[in-house]
């Protein structure tokens, strides 16, 4: 049995900003990724974030909005997200743009 590895350069992220007076206050970034399973690439949401002074303002909804009509636009087949367990209201929130729990997420920190 051999083991053989392949760098795969079909895949690339995009930042989705809001700035107010030059400064990042709202991020989400999106990542578009191809695999060799589906013809058509998935979206990977990740890292949405609103600075505390601005939230409740429906920045954090926009941006979400945004990566969703982005992954469409780049005919992704499925966008997934992740969220903490320990953050219900956040899969909540991610509830109101169709998306569901629909797994398990397992991870390993490295230091």
């Amino acid at each position: 049995m051999k083991i053989k590895k392949a760098v795969k350069k079909n895949l690339y992220g995009i930042k989705i900003t809001f700035e107010e007076k030059g400064k990042e206050i709202g991020r989400a970034f999106l990542y578009v990724i191809n695999n060799d399973l589906h013809k058509r690439p998935f979206g990977l949401l990740e890292d949405v974030f609103v600075d505390a002074r601005f939230r409740s303002k429906g920045l954090g909804s926009k941006l979400v909005k945004q990566a969703v009509a982005e992954a469409k636009k780049r005919n992704c087949y499925k966008l997934i997200a992740t969220s903490r367990n320990s953050k219900p209201e956040l899969q909540k929130f991610y509830k109101k743009f169709g998306l569901n729990i629909w797994g398990v997420e397992y991870r390993v920190d490295f230091k």
